[in-house]
């Protein structure tokens, strides 16, 4: 009977598991619909980085993109020049690296509201120019209008 009722608990431990890992997201279904002026070419290079590590996204072209981030409840602190929002409700605002995006999503802080790269830093994602690099700070906003630093990013490796 020992084993019967170990090898049980073995094959629910087991089936657990498994719905589990059926449950999590994976990058694949992740879609982001993204909020952009039509001409932002780094918001485009943004986008391909997104889509080249798996991601799915749709662009929109609001008439006025500053009220849609006020409506967001975006401040102006926290502002670059998209506004990527997931289907949970979570911003990403600005040149978020892909690997932070996937940190946050696998593990959303109790009161997020999602994260943000303040500004335009060169040698994110989508801002790429040569060997240049700016170093920068990721935030996590939080749904209190409080912010914290989620990841400082001081070269172009870190951003892997």
């Amino acid at each position: 009977m020992k084993f019967h009722t170990a090898r049980n608990l073995t094959v629910a431990a087991l089936l657990s598991i498994a719905h589990s890992m059926t449950n999590a997201q994976s990058v694949e279904n992740v879609v982001l619909n993204v909020y952009k002026e039509p001409t932002c070419g780094c918001c485009n290079g943004w986008i391909d980085h997104m889509n080249d590590n798996g991601y799915s996204t749709t662009s929109h072209h609001p008439v006025d993109i500053q009220k849609l981030k006020d409506e967001f409840g975006l401040k102006n602190e926290w502002r670059s020049c998209h506004t990527a929002v997931h289907k949970d409700g979570y911003y990403f605002e600005g040149h978020i690296p892909e690997k932070f995006i996937a940190q946050f999503l696998a593990s959303p802080p109790q009161g997020a509201m999602g994260l943000a790269v303040p500004g335009m830093p060169i040698g994110g994602p989508g801002m790429e120019m040569g060997n240049r690099f700016t170093p920068y700070d990721i935030l996590l906003i939080n749904k209190d209008g409080s912010h914290s630093i989620f990841a400082s990013i001081k070269n172009a490796s870190e951003q892997q």
